[in-house]
């Protein structure tokens, strides 16, 4: 979390309140989370809050450059607080938990494309899909009770 987030809404013209500095100690505590997670959680820690007002704090936050909004192809929204550099992100196809990925070389825009078609590129979003390892390993342990199962069936 920013070393003062209160401060940092203030600089930038936003009223500070309690549902922002929940929503964005939930982000920067637990990144990755989606719009209902986010709710659920600073529901935990403050009460009553609208998955309305959750949606327009994340907003806010993004608005202000204090969380980032990312969106996988197929996947709902997900928010972190780690905004001060160009990261990518691992997803895993089965159970959808993410992770940070560093750029592996270069600065950022950590790519740079064979043709930019004249734009200024700042930016780049690279998301690696996979199967996390623990789905990996349920996968694992899914198949050896099956074989174990299909060959005690077999058995006379």
């Amino acid at each position: 979390m920013p070393a003062d987030p209160a401060e940092l809404l203030r600089q930038r013209g936003y009223r500070v309140t309690g549902q922002r500095l929940a929503v964005l100690r939930v982000v920067s505590a637990r990144p990755h989370l989606t719009a209902d997670a986010v709710a659920d959680a600073v529901r935990a820690e403050l009460g009553a809050i609208s998955l309305q007002a959750v949606y327009d704090v994340l907003g806010v936050l993004v608005e202000v450059g204090l969380i980032r909004r990312i969106q996988p192809a197929g996947s709902a929204a997900r928010f972190e607080a780690r905004v001060s550099d160009n990261h990518h992100h691992v997803i895993c196809r089965v159970c959808g938990s993410t992770a940070d990925v560093d750029c592996a070389v270069g600065s950022a825009p950590c790519l740079t494309p064979f043709d930019d078609m004249g734009y200024v590129i700042d930016e780049a979003e690279v998301n690696y899909w996979g199967i996390c390892p623990h789905c990996q390993r349920a996968a694992a342990d899914g198949a050896n009770r099956t074989s174990t199962t299909a060959e005690e069936g077999t058995r006379p």
